[in-house]
Parts: C-alpha cells; structure tokens; sequence
C-alpha cells in the first residue's frame, strides 16, 4: 500500500487539483523519497530539541492562560487558548515573525476546514485552492530569504537542504513549509480544545487528574487518543490483498479510519469511555503508524502537558456554560467553540 497517488479522501476535483499543483509534502511521499524528506527536519522534533523549546512552551503557556483568566469568567477557550497556543509554537520553531502569525491562522483554518462554511475561501475547488496558492506565495519568499540569510530556525534547514546533492525544488520546499505549518498547529488546536471537552464532559476523570498531577502524561496521551484529530488517511494498493476475507484489487484506495481504530474494542478496553490512567495509554492511533508516524509527536504531547499543567495550577474549577461548537471537516476536526466559565480574579 502507498501514499501516492491520493493521501487525503477528497473529491476528483481535488485529486485533481493536487496533481497539477505537483505537492509532495510527507504524507504524499512513500519510501525512498518520504524517508530523505523526514530526515531534512526530523532533528528539530527530537528529544534534545524540545528541551530547547521547552522554555518558550512554559512562556506562551503562561501568556494565554493569563489571557484566558482576563477574559474570564467566562470566555471561549478555543479562540483565546487552544488555536493560538499551537500556533505560537509550531511558528516559533518555523522562525516565522509574530506579525504574520494571524495571517497563517487563517491560510492553516482554511486548508484544513474547507468542508467547513465558516471557515472554507469559497464554494468551488479553485476559489478553495486559494488558501494553497497564498501559503506558497509566502513560503516561497520566505525560501528566497532564508537563503540569503540563513538563520537558526527550522525554515533555514528547510530552504537550505538538498536531496540527491540538489537542493529542493520550489514545489518540494513550499510543500515541507506548508505540511509543518498546517499539521503543526490545527491538531494540536483539536487535541486541546477536545482534551478540555473531555475533561468537562467527565468530571470524575478531572477529578482525579487535579487530585494526582503525576497522571498528567497519561492524561494527554488518552486526550490524542480521545479527540483524534486527524480522521482519516488513504492508501492505494500496489497488489492485490485480502484482509478478514475482504479482497483488495491492485489499484484500489482504502480509507484508514483513525476514529474507528481508536474505538476499536479489540485492542483498546472500554474504548468508548475517557480513562486518564489507561494501562496501555500509547496504544492508539492518533500520531499514525510505521514509518508515517506522526513527526511531531513530541511536540503535540510537550505543548499539551505544559498547558494542561498552566490551567490545572490556576484554576481548580472549570464550567461548560453554553452550546459547543464544532468544525465540519473531512479530514482535520476540532471544536470552534467551547465557552467555559473560570474563577473570578480576586
């Protein structure tokens, strides 16, 4: 089974689109190509990489939940915290200057909300396609600069790479930006934003967690398990295949359903329910699998602890108060909404 020819389940017009565009971003690449690409900026996900990032996660941690108190009592938890904590970060890394972070915002909500009307560019696949086009633009300048003045971020490793001693083409470095960018920070947005859901939703499970900290990396991994950002994926068979007596002719594309594998009662016991201290709490499905395991996964479950410890530290009540609201997407899904009520200041 291969990534290529279609990563994503979308329209033929999308498929279409995609193939003219010639993206090759880590999930449209299969091995030899998908292995040289992930190692241009595997080193800036690793473990010594995010002690160096550590600090700065604290720092914008801080900064949003303090920003989340002012508002509060009550406030929208998703547009003051869970969408711009992620962004903040994965951005920081980019070395992408914070006057441009609203402006990726919207382009990383529009790539991945296109299903969605509030957040979609326009009602046809080109007038949709626009959001692409923009980020390349910018990322293409961005190339062009960082190669003039290479700086210590991951986007001068990116611009300055090579693959088979070339350096990468426009479309291969565009691609690698644009993955980083969107995949950087509307999952993580969703596994916060339905992390705190998930919380509300079980209190005895918030219970547990505020009485006994040392629960918290259990905790995050059952939230990525629980909200499972990213839906689903495909793949195109290369020969045929049977599995649980269902065949599989060479050519065909079958849809990995992510949400059903993380409710999979075969492998997961009482998978419909939130557990914070689930005994296998890494047996889920929400970074992917093999060699297309998630990248950033140290990233996603760092952000998420840190906050999660900003928030508990600061607040020992947290109340839904209204209706929540979610995203309608057929790849990425998250919460637009979650308007919830905080102690007062005193």
């Amino acid at each position: 089974f291969t990534n290529s020819p279609r990563p994503v389940l979308t329209t033929r017009e999308g498929d279409e689109q995609q193939a003219a565009l010639g993206t090759r971003t880590l999930i449209h690449a299969d091995d030899p190509l998908h292995r040289d690409l992930r190692a241009i900026g595997a080193n800036w996900f690793r473990p010594k990489a995010m002690r160096a990032l550590k600090d700065r996660a604290d720092e914008l941690a801080e900064r949003f939940v303090d920003k989340m108190a002012a508002e509060g009592p009550e406030c929208d938890f998703v547009q003051q915290v869970a969408v711009n904590y992620p962004l903040y970060m994965i951005m920081t890394l980019l070395g992408v200057p914070e006057s441009d972070f609203a402006f990726m915002l919207r382009l990383t909500q529009e790539l991945f909300g296109s299903d969605d009307d509030e957040f979609k560019r326009g009602a046809t696949v080109e007038e949709q396609g626009m959001a692409l086009l923009e980020m390349f633009q910018y990322f293409t300048e961005l190339t062009a600069s960082r190669r003039a003045n290479p700086t210590d971020d991951l986007a001068s490793t990116i611009s300055n790479a090579t693959l088979d001693g070339e350096p990468l083409s426009d479309i291969d470095t565009v691609s690698y930006y644009t993955i980083v960018a969107a995949a950087g920070h509307d999952t993580s947005s969703a596994a916060i934003s339905g992390g705190m859901l998930a919380l509300l939703e079980n209190p005895d499970q918030l219970a547990r967690l505020q009485n006994d900290m040392s629960l918290l990396p259990l905790a995050v991994e059952e939230m990525v398990r629980w909200t499972t950002p990213v839906k689903e994926f495909m793949r195109t068979a290369q020969q045929d295949y049977e599995i649980r007596g269902v065949r599989i002719a060479a050519g065909e594309s079958v849809l990995l359903s992510y949400v059903s594998g993380n409710r999979d009662e075969e492998m997961i016991e009482r998978a419909d329910d939130f557990i914070i201290d689930r005994a296998r709490p890494r047996q889920h499905l929400s970074f992917g699998f093999g060699i297309h395991r998630c990248v950033g996964n140290r990233l996603a479950e760092m952000q998420l602890k840190i906050l999660w410890e900003e928030i508990l530290a600061r607040f020992p009540t947290i109340e839904i108060v209204g209706p929540v609201k979610r995203v309608f997407s057929n790849f990425v899904h998250g919460i637009e909404e979650v308007p919830v009520v905080i102690p007062r200041r005193h």
